[in-house]
């Protein structure tokens, strides 16, 4: 699943992971840490969206 941030478009793959941000593949979204959120504009985790395919 894919979910992508509602503000700079920035795009969370599960699959991929985040590996600048120590977050390893298969790391579901929900279990992101509490304090994420996206690094290219910093909004948090609430402003994020499925991705519909």
């Amino acid at each position: 699943m894919k979910y992508v941030c509602d503000v700079c478009e920035w795009v969370y793959d599960e699959a991929r992971g985040y590996a600048a941000g120590g977050i390893a593949p298969g790391t579901k979204f929900e279990d992101l840490p509490e304090d994420f959120v996206c690094p290219l504009c910093g909004v948090e985790k609430d402003l994020f969206t499925p991705q519909k395919t």
